[in-house]
Order: structure tokens, then sequence, then C-alpha cells
């Protein structure tokens, strides 16, 4: 197992996520815990040293789960991660209660990794609002030893991310973002990294292979990944590639069987990062899986003739992501910050945007899908 340094540690290149264990009867909150079980004890054998878990994990389960089943293990042989659940708002004056159930379900007296959990447009304002004092209880436990090191995850845009880091950004210690070679450019992953790295923050990699989406590549796809390496495995290749991006220091995979598990691990064995023209060919197939997205460049034209005022770019960029992903909770959860009127649902169907629209989309017919998309 590749290793990586932060700080005066050494964890493991790949880290087990406990977000989509095994469990039974398709039932997200009954766990297998015995085949879980399992899994760890294996992870354990094979090096992996880092388990990341949340407080929503499993419908509440996980941490309860992986709790029991690294109670078998000395405390000094792994590092656990979970988080502080902002996503829901309704938690946001509830840090000292979450945190302490935490540690109980966890069966720990510290965590070596406690989060900021998803970051993003809808809790920005709340995990910023001192009245909370959200920031404050964190870092209070970080001083008496039962946070060991401190950090956030983010699913919302750079800009959030940046908001939350010129509040934060000095004491947070590594970020855990969504990353792949879809979402390098898709949901702006490039320049992601390059914030983090220009604020000199450690990057965790969560999503590595898009829900096991990049797993499953087109066939026409996979032969010409395969007459790149013959011997690499499709879902390699998402490994490879976060292999190459400067930063990058834990892969999280939540890896839902043995079979997952033991292939993954057999990969990180070794470090292989592409070649430049290998990434060209990577991101060329990127390109031919998002044909069908709508080519909005974000001019902002349409937005100064819509009579409603709606920020035309940015639901498109959403839908995007709607679309493409099959549904997903992203989409729904930016909306949260967005005011019912702006919503896509508020347009008219008055096409003045498209009349100043340079790609020609049919922003309207765009629009009257994503509302339906998300009422189903």
């Amino acid at each position: 197992m590749l290793k990586k340094k932060f700080q005066d540690l050494e964890l493991s290149a790949l880290g087990m996520g406990a977000m989509r264990l095994p469990v039974f009867d398709g039932d997200d909150a009954k766990i297998d815990e015995a085949a879980a079980a399992k899994m760890v004890d294996y992870a354990m054998k094979q090096g992996i040293n880092y388990y990341d878990t949340a407080w929503g994990y499993h419908g509440g389960n996980s941490e309860l789960v992986m709790g029991r089943i690294l109670k078998n293990y000395p405390r000094d042989s792994f590092y656990l991660a979970t988080k502080f659940p902002g996503y829901d708002l309704s938690n946001m004056d509830k840090v000292e209660e979450i945190f302490e159930k935490q540690l109980e379900k966890c069966n720990v007296d510290y965590f070596d990794f406690y989060l900021f959990h998803n970051v993003c447009e809808m809790n920005i304002d709340a995990y910023l609002d001192e009245k909370y004092g959200i920031f404050e209880y964190l870092m209070k436990q970080k001083e008496k030893g039962r946070i060991r090191h401190l950090g956030f995850s983010a699913h919302g845009s750079c800009k959030v991310m940046k908001r939350f880091l010129e509040a934060y950004g000095e004491h947070m210690e590594f970020c855990q973002i969504q990353l792949n070679y879809i979402d390098w450019s898709f949901q702006d992953g490039k320049a992601k990294v390059d914030l983090l790295n220009e604020y000199g923050i450690p990057i965790w990699v969560m999503e590595p292979l898009r829900g096991g989406r990049l797993a499953r590549l087109p066939e026409a796809a996979q032969e010409r990944l395969k007459e790149l390496r013959t011997e690499e495995e499709v879902p390699a290749w998402a490994f490879r590639f976060l292999q190459t991006i400067p930063g990058v220091t834990m892969d999280l995979s939540g890896m839902s069987d043995l079979d997952q598990l033991q292939k993954n691990i057999n990969t990180y064995e070794t470090d292989k990062p592409l070649s430049d023209e290998e990434m060209k060919i990577l991101l060329d197939i990127v390109n031919g899986m998002l044909n069908g997205v709508l080519p909005c460049t974000a001019c902002r034209y349409c937005v100064s003739h819509c009579p409603k005022g709606l920020d035309i770019p940015g639901l498109l960029e959403l839908y995007n992501e709607h679309s493409f992903t099959g549904g997903g909770f992203i989409a729904p959860m930016a909306l949260m910050a967005v005011p019912e009127e702006k919503h896509p649902s508020a347009c008219v169907g008055c096409r003045s945007c498209e009349a100043v629209c340079p790609q020609q989309i049919k922003i309207s017919e765009a629009m009257t899908d994503f509302a339906d998309k998300l009422k189903g």
C-alpha cells in the first residue's frame, strides 16, 4: 500500500469510505455488519489506515457500525474521520450535542480528522455566522486533543470555498472535494485544486469514480484506454488520474464489497501517474461523455434580457449536473440557497434570452425540463 506524508503522519494513499458499506436487501440503513467487518479486516491487513464516516451515512448507522468494528483494533493502528452535519441547517445550533454523540457512537475519545461537512451555497452563511459557535467549539475541541486535525469538505462552488477559506483558511489543515476526470472540467475541479494549492491545503478526494460511473465507460473508450495500458483495469484510470494531480494526499473510495476493495488496493500498490499524452486522451474521452451537455459559456447576455432576472448561466450549470448525473442532491441542495422566484420554474418561456444566446441554446426548454426533473 502506497503511503502519503501528512504533517508527522504516514497515511495510506487509499482510504476506506463508509458511505457505501454492504447492506441487506438494498436498504441503505441496514448495514451488513459482518461483511463490513471482513472488509475492514482485509483493509487493515493490506495497509489501509484511514477510515471515513459521517453522521448521516447509512441513515445514521455508519458511525455506529464503524465504531463497533474499529473497536477491535488498537486505537493507534487507524485514523478515524467524521464530520459535523451542516448539510442540515437544523443542526447548526447543536454542534456540542452532536459532537459528544459522535464520540459515543464511534467508541472513541478523540477523532483523528474532523470536518465541517459539505460547505456549499445552502449553508455557507450559517457556517460563517458566529452566533452558532461552530468554528469556536471545534477549535476548542482541537485544543483539548479531541480533534487532532480539522478540515472541511465541499460540494459547493469555488466561490463558496473561497469565502470559507477567507474566514477560516489559516486553521484548515485539509479539504475534501469531489474530484475525478469528469469533474476536472464539469464541476470546475481544476480551479478548486488550484485554490487549495494556493492556500497550501492538502487535498482529500471523494467520489473518485463518480458513484461508480467511471468504472463503466463506453466500450469505445475502454478500447482506447486498453491500447495505452494493456494491464490497467478501467476503474484504475480514475485513481491514476488522481495520482497525477498535485496536492492530492488522500483518495477515499466508498467500496461496497470485498472484490471492489481488493481491486482498489491492488491499484494502490503502485504509483503510476498519467503522461501528458495519456491525460490528453483521457480528457478527450471525457469530452465525448459530456456530449449533449448544454454548451453555456456564462457570457451572461441572457441575464440582461430575462424579465424575471434569473441567473440563467447558474441554472444551466445545475441543469447540466442534474441531467448528467441522473438526479442526485447537488442541484436541489444549491437551489435551497436560491429564492423560489429565481428557480427554473419561474421561467415564463418568453425566449428573450434565446434571441441573444451566442450558443443558440434552447434555454426555455431547458428550464421547463429542469423544473420537471426537480419535481420528479
